[in-house]
């Protein structure tokens, strides 16, 4: 009686589901589904840096020129640009959780034929095909946890997802230093690295049939009763001590804004302006002039962060083999810089609730300027290792904070499409990266490489600060 009395003084519509799942506390089952998703991105995280981790391997194996090491390094990121535009729509018009399983099973598969390519025109196809399912990952996954988090731990939680994730990068480093020299069952050790991040991959398929669909794109989409259910469900859940304030009408028990966040709301960081019972909207809809600032910063910010992140990332053995690392030594302190990754990204737990995100940006930003320096000019084994592990560790706090930062900024009913499509912008950018940094690296050498990532990353750095807004601690639904 006193849930109905309590339910019914709460305001109607999908605004009151969202401010519902936002003033909750975290529970079994936001845990449950933050894990589930980072496991997910832990195999995209191995996917992504496959091939540039076994690029030397795979150039060899197959004695293929310049031309087509770029061909095969850019084929996964131009499938990922139109895997990040369409299934960003297929999420927002008929479900995340269906969209998830979509993506899955088309990473799984053709990442699994990859490992039976003949030649490298087969390995090109198969990472362009499996690059479709890839690229809507880490678009879903963040718009996911937007819908179902709370606004307070928020980037808290995505970054636990992360840094579960991001374990999957040494895991590639240290898989292929183990298999590469060695031929299990006759057959190659880089094609059961293939072999492994498709079975990893169908392993996650199963585990997301089981995913709650978000409750805030039900109720934006009208089906109330549905979103009403697995808010109930998850509001069960709360320890009694802290169910009063959960099940209490909202403008009793909604804490009082802290000053970052009555910040937020004063630069519109909330989507303002799209109500339930509105119609549809599309991709137009971020282009209007309340959205346009926004659109500009993260596309200008898609573009460039790539050659920070994804630079290192995947020509890391190129680098190496330019300062005269032999393939083994390459594999080796590429591994051991990978430790970065998921120390890096627990590193950013504590901070990334604590400090207003677009200045988080901007210090790991620099961060990473000062470690990729210092890895270009490194005369020892000993300090290739450090500043590559420095690198990582600066890089994946800049990538935690990103991708909550690029998840707040839009509504549920189109965030899926505006992120899928700022999304796609980067990975369009880092098919271009091979065309652009193997040219520089092979004809000026790590020096220059890691100059031209310098002046990029510093005009990523001030486009955030110019025309970024503020969004920690604000809710992600219009008011």
């Amino acid at each position: 009686m006193l849930e109905t009395v309590a339910r019914s003084s709460r305001p109607d519509g999908a605004a009151a589901i969202g401010q519902r799942l936002d003033r909750m506390p975290i529970t079994s089952m936001h845990r449950r589904l933050t894990a589930v998703i980072g496991v997910g991105l832990l195999f995209d995280t191995f996917e992504n840096n496959l091939s540039g981790t076994i690029s030397k391997v795979l150039q060899e194996d197959f004695a293929f020129g310049g031309t087509t090491l770029k061909l095969v390094l850019a084929s996964a990121f131009i499938g990922q640009f139109i895997g990040s535009l369409v299934l960003g729509r297929v999420a927002d018009r008929f479900g995340r959780r269906r969209a998830f399983l979509v993506n899955l099973a088309l990473y799984s598969g053709f990442s699994l034929l990859g490992a039976f390519s003949p030649n490298a025109a087969w390995l090109i196809a198969t990472r362009f095909l499996a690059g479709i399912g890839i690229g809507a990952e880490q678009t879903l996954s963040d718009c996911y946890l937007a819908d179902v988090l709370p606004a307070r731990k928020r980037g808290r939680y995505t970054a636990w997802a992360y840094t579960l994730a991001f374990c999957g990068v040494p895991a590639v480093g240290f898989a292929a230093l183990w298999l590469v020299p060695l031929t299990p069952l006759g057959i190659d050790g880089w094609r059961w690295l293939f072999v492994i991040g498709s079975l990893g991959s169908a392993v996650v398929w199963i585990l997301r049939r089981r995913l709650i669909e978000s409750p805030r794109w039900l109720a934006t989409n009208g089906r109330l009763e549905e979103a009403e259910r697995l808010v109930a469900e998850m509001e069960a859940l709360v320890p009694a001590e802290n169910r009063v304030s959960t099940s209490a009408p909202v403008d009793h028990e909604v804490p009082a804004p802290t000053e970052r966040a009555s910040a937020a709301k004063a630069e519109a960081t909330v989507a303002d302006g799209v109500r339930p019972g509105d119609a549809r909207p599309g991709l137009p809809m971020i282009f209007q002039a309340r959205y346009r600032r926004r659109t500009l910063m993260l596309w200008v910010f898609s573009v460039l962060s790539v050659f920070g992140y994804y630079g290192f990332g995947s020509l890391a053995p190129q680098i190496l083999a330019a300062k005269g690392y032999d393939l083994v030594a390459g594999l080796g302190f590429t591994a051991l810089s990978f430790l970065g990754y998921p120390i890096g990204s627990a590193l950013s737990l504590p901070v990334i609730d604590r400090f207003e995100r677009k200045y988080l940006v901007v210090a790991s930003t620099a961060a990473m300027v000062v470690t990729g320096m210092g890895f270009a000019y490194a005369g020892s084994a000993v300090l290739v290792v450090a500043f590559g592990f420095c690198y990582t560790l600066a890089s994946n706090i800049f990538s935690n904070v990103s991708h909550v930062y690029l998840a707040e900024q839009y509504p549920t009913a189109f965030r899926a499409t505006a992120s899928g499509t700022a999304y796609s912008l980067s990975k369009l950018s880092a098919a271009a990266l091979p065309f652009v940094l193997l040219p520089v690296l092979d004809a000026h050498g790590p020096g220059m490489l890691f100059a031209v990532i310098t002046a990029a990353m510093a005009a990523l750095a001030a486009t955030v600060l110019a025309l970024g807004t503020r969004t920690t601690g604000a809710s992600v639904d219009p008011e």
